[in-house]
């Protein structure tokens, strides 16, 4: 059903996106659902969406990535581009230089990580000096980047969802 909704829907919406001027970026379904209803078989994976829009516009890839999560392509020659974010089917964990902030004041290096590294502390922290406080905040960031895993796991049949999912 979701192949099916989405062969349907996606060209016209990169048309609508494109007469905005708008970017637009695809993303695979993550295991990141708190249900745990994910299932690869229902993923439609970047190769498919790639299909799906190449068999209406010309996809020219854009060199320099660097580290974000989109791989971006020229749609017809350009201006316009178009993103898929691949983090299932082509994992981009190496270059990835993204922290993630819960509401609860909470770090996570990753979308996947197991662990969170609280930051509230440190702000709630009443008997110190701004000084002081912004320091710890480096001091966590530090440790939070330098704890960063080479990858996510999720194509390793030892994955584990992370406890609480972000959305």
């Amino acid at each position: 059903f979701r192949r099916v909704l989405f062969r349907s829907e996606a060209i016209p919406l990169l048309r609508h996106a494109l007469a905005h001027d708008w970017n637009l970026r695809f993303i695979e379904q993550m295991p990141l659902d708190a249900g745990g209803l994910w299932a690869r078989t229902h993923m439609v994976t970047a190769e498919e969406i790639m299909q799906i829009l190449s068999s209406e516009f010309e996809l020219t890839p854009v060199s320099g990535r660097g580290s974000a999560p989109a791989e971006e392509f020229l749609v017809n020659g350009g201006p316009g581009k178009v993103g898929i974010i691949a983090s299932v089917s082509r994992p981009f964990c190496g270059a990835c230089d993204r922290l993630r902030l819960t509401a609860d004041g909470q770090f996570r290096n990753c979308l996947f990580a197991q662990d969170e590294t609280d930051v509230r502390q440190v702000l709630r922290e009443e008997s110190w000096t701004v000084a002081r406080k912004r320091q710890e905040i480096a001091n966590v960031l530090h440790r939070v980047t330098h704890a960063k895993l080479p990858g996510h796991g999720i194509n390793d049949p030892t994955f584990v969802q992370p406890p609480r999912p972000m959305s």
